[in-house]
Protein backbone atom coordinates (compact mmCIF):
# COMPACT_ATOMS: atom_id res chain seq x y z
CA UNK A 1 0.00 0.00 0.00
CA UNK A 2 1.24 3.21 -1.14
CA UNK A 3 2.17 6.20 1.59
CA UNK A 4 -0.51 8.17 -0.15
CA UNK A 5 -3.09 5.39 0.57
CA UNK A 6 -2.32 5.18 4.53
CA UNK A 7 -2.88 8.83 4.34
CA UNK A 8 -5.80 8.65 3.39
CA UNK A 9 -7.26 5.76 5.18
CA UNK A 10 -5.85 7.36 8.66
CA UNK A 11 -8.03 10.86 7.57
CA UNK A 12 -11.31 8.85 6.85
CA UNK A 13 -10.59 7.14 10.08
CA UNK A 14 -10.12 10.17 11.89
CA UNK A 15 -13.04 11.93 10.68
CA UNK A 16 -15.11 8.75 11.48
CA UNK A 17 -13.97 8.99 14.88
CA UNK A 18 -14.56 12.77 15.43
CA UNK A 19 -18.57 11.60 13.75
CA UNK A 20 -19.05 8.87 16.23
CA UNK A 21 -17.71 11.18 19.62
CA UNK A 22 -19.89 13.95 18.10
CA UNK A 23 -23.16 11.83 18.05
CA UNK A 24 -22.26 10.48 21.12
CA UNK A 25 -22.45 14.53 22.51
CA UNK A 26 -25.24 14.74 21.30
CA UNK A 27 -27.29 11.54 22.12
CA UNK A 28 -25.92 12.21 26.24
CA UNK A 29 -27.30 16.30 25.58
CA UNK A 30 -30.47 14.72 24.20
CA UNK A 31 -31.10 12.20 27.00
CA UNK A 32 -33.44 12.00 29.66
CA UNK A 33 -32.36 13.11 33.00
CA UNK A 34 -28.38 14.06 31.19
CA UNK A 35 -25.51 14.79 33.34
CA UNK A 36 -24.84 17.50 30.25
CA UNK A 37 -27.66 19.30 30.41
CA UNK A 38 -28.05 22.42 33.14
CA UNK A 39 -30.65 20.63 35.43
CA UNK A 40 -32.20 21.45 38.91
CA UNK A 41 -29.84 20.33 41.26
CA UNK A 42 -31.28 17.68 43.69
CA UNK A 43 -31.10 18.49 46.83
CA UNK A 44 -31.48 14.75 48.77
CA UNK A 45 -32.72 16.01 52.06
CA UNK A 46 -36.42 16.38 51.80
CA UNK A 47 -38.03 18.02 55.00
CA UNK A 48 -41.80 16.38 55.84
CA UNK A 49 -44.37 18.34 55.05
CA UNK A 50 -48.26 17.45 54.21
CA UNK A 51 -47.74 18.72 50.72
CA UNK A 52 -45.77 15.70 49.81
CA UNK A 53 -48.26 13.34 50.53
CA UNK A 54 -50.81 15.12 47.97
CA UNK A 55 -48.14 15.52 45.98
CA UNK A 56 -47.69 11.43 46.08
CA UNK A 57 -51.69 11.38 45.52
CA UNK A 58 -51.54 13.25 42.19
CA UNK A 59 -48.85 11.18 41.19
CA UNK A 60 -45.45 12.94 41.56
CA UNK A 61 -42.64 11.41 43.25
CA UNK A 62 -40.46 13.76 45.50
CA UNK A 63 -37.43 13.80 44.42
CA UNK A 64 -35.05 16.76 46.36
CA UNK A 65 -35.74 19.37 48.71
CA UNK A 66 -35.50 22.68 49.30
CA UNK A 67 -33.34 24.60 46.71
CA UNK A 68 -31.79 27.98 47.87
CA UNK A 69 -31.04 29.67 43.99
CA UNK A 70 -28.32 32.92 44.84
CA UNK A 71 -28.73 35.46 42.32
CA UNK A 72 -26.50 38.59 41.81
CA UNK A 73 -27.15 41.70 39.99
CA UNK A 74 -24.88 44.68 38.54
CA UNK A 75 -25.89 48.07 38.78
CA UNK A 76 -24.17 51.17 37.60
CA UNK A 77 -21.29 49.08 39.04
CA UNK A 78 -23.29 47.91 42.08
CA UNK A 79 -23.33 44.74 43.18
CA UNK A 80 -26.87 43.81 44.54
CA UNK A 81 -27.85 40.54 45.49
CA UNK A 82 -30.91 37.68 45.89
CA UNK A 83 -32.18 34.48 46.03
CA UNK A 84 -34.96 32.29 45.31
CA UNK A 85 -36.22 29.30 46.65
CA UNK A 86 -37.62 25.89 45.32
CA UNK A 87 -39.60 24.12 48.09
CA UNK A 88 -39.61 20.63 46.39
CA UNK A 89 -38.06 18.58 42.62
CA UNK A 90 -40.56 16.09 41.77
CA UNK A 91 -41.21 14.63 39.17
CA UNK A 92 -43.84 12.24 37.37
CA UNK A 93 -42.89 10.58 34.97
CA UNK A 94 -39.04 9.22 34.11
CA UNK A 95 -37.83 12.22 31.55
CA UNK A 96 -40.40 15.10 33.64
CA UNK A 97 -39.75 17.31 36.43
CA UNK A 98 -41.44 20.24 38.08
CA UNK A 99 -40.19 22.64 40.25
CA UNK A 100 -42.29 22.76 43.52
CA UNK A 101 -43.33 25.72 44.91
CA UNK A 102 -46.13 26.11 48.60
CA UNK A 103 -48.04 29.10 49.36
CA UNK A 104 -47.27 31.35 51.47
CA UNK A 105 -49.60 32.91 54.27
CA UNK A 106 -48.23 36.78 53.35
CA UNK A 107 -47.94 35.94 50.03
CA UNK A 108 -50.54 34.21 47.98
CA UNK A 109 -50.15 33.92 44.74
CA UNK A 110 -52.77 35.50 42.05
CA UNK A 111 -54.00 33.85 39.18
CA UNK A 112 -53.63 36.29 36.42
CA UNK A 113 -51.14 36.55 33.80
CA UNK A 114 -49.02 39.20 35.16
CA UNK A 115 -49.05 38.03 38.67
CA UNK A 116 -48.03 34.60 37.13
CA UNK A 117 -45.14 36.41 35.09
CA UNK A 118 -43.69 37.91 37.76
CA UNK A 119 -44.09 35.67 40.28
CA UNK A 120 -42.81 32.24 38.22
CA UNK A 121 -41.03 33.55 35.16
CA UNK A 122 -37.61 33.65 36.93
CA UNK A 123 -38.13 29.99 37.99
CA UNK A 124 -39.10 28.95 34.60
CA UNK A 125 -36.21 31.06 32.27
CA UNK A 126 -33.31 30.14 35.01
CA UNK A 127 -34.37 25.97 34.11
CA UNK A 128 -36.43 25.38 30.92
CA UNK A 129 -36.05 21.91 30.84
CA UNK A 130 -38.43 21.98 33.36
CA UNK A 131 -41.97 20.46 32.62
CA UNK A 132 -43.61 23.11 34.70
CA UNK A 133 -44.22 24.31 38.33
CA UNK A 134 -46.45 22.61 40.74
CA UNK A 135 -48.01 25.26 43.05
CA UNK A 136 -48.97 23.89 46.24
CA UNK A 137 -52.02 26.01 47.50
CA UNK A 138 -50.94 24.83 51.93
CA UNK A 139 -54.71 25.85 52.97
CA UNK A 140 -57.11 24.20 50.30
CA UNK A 141 -54.23 21.44 49.39
CA UNK A 142 -54.92 22.19 45.64
CA UNK A 143 -51.94 21.86 43.09
CA UNK A 144 -52.07 24.10 40.34
CA UNK A 145 -49.67 22.87 37.37
CA UNK A 146 -48.48 25.84 35.58
CA UNK A 147 -46.44 25.43 32.70
CA UNK A 148 -44.94 28.21 30.37
CA UNK A 149 -46.85 28.83 26.85
CA UNK A 150 -45.84 31.56 24.25
CA UNK A 151 -49.22 33.75 23.20
CA UNK A 152 -50.04 33.26 19.58
CA UNK A 153 -51.21 37.14 19.43
CA UNK A 154 -54.91 35.99 19.88
CA UNK A 155 -55.33 37.79 23.37
CA UNK A 156 -54.49 41.61 22.37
Amino acid sequence: MASSDKTVMVLIGLAVAIFLVYRIYIWLQSSPRSFLKDRVPINSVITPHPSIEWLEAAGYEVIGGKLKIPLAFNVDGSSMYSRLFIDYVASKEEDSFYLVILSRPRKELEFTGSALRDALLPYLLIYPDCSGVLYVNTVSSAIHLISLGRDDGESN
